[in-house]
């Protein structure tokens, strides 16, 4: 999937997308992963809501992944969520010019795709600007 799309050209990828379910960039709302300690977990549970992390690989925003194996690297909790992922950027290096600021660009959610060489395990990863995009189903 290309880095961004205008509203046209958005319309055309879905149509075409061979891994519409799990594409960032295609998908309105996608269950993603969010690793934790169980009283972190306990926590965003009880106020329904997720608080931005101030720093990281991507900047300002909540982590979470497609992919539960990485969301257990960050704690014995995982948090199932449904994600509407808005306006998405694909971030597939470091140093990328986005990288950080993205979400000074119009983006909702920041991608990085898995085995791109970002994140040594190899697995996918994204930053959510806004938690209340993020409604949590329950922890795993």
């Amino acid at each position: 999937c290309g880095e961004h799309f205008a509203s046209g050209e958005l319309q055309k990828h879905r149509q075409s997308c061979w891994h519409l379910a799990s594409c960032p960039v295609c998908g309105g709302e996608i269950v993603m992963y969010h690793g934790t300690s169980e009283c972190n977990a306990a926590s965003i549970v009880q106020e329904g809501r997720f608080r931005p992390s101030a720093g990281g690989m991507l900047g300002q925003g909540v982590y979470l992944s497609k992919d539960p194996r990485k969301a257990r690297h960050y704690g014995s909790a995982v948090l199932q969520c449904i994600v509407s992922v808005g306006r998405v950027v694909k971030i597939n290096r470091q140093g990328h010019p986005l990288q950080k600021s993205w979400s000074e660009h119009g983006y909702d959610t920041a991608w990085v795709p898995p085995n791109c060489g970002m994140v040594p395990s190899g697995l996918e990863e994204d930053c959510v600007l806004d938690p209340g995009r993020i409604q949590i189903l329950g922890v795993l």
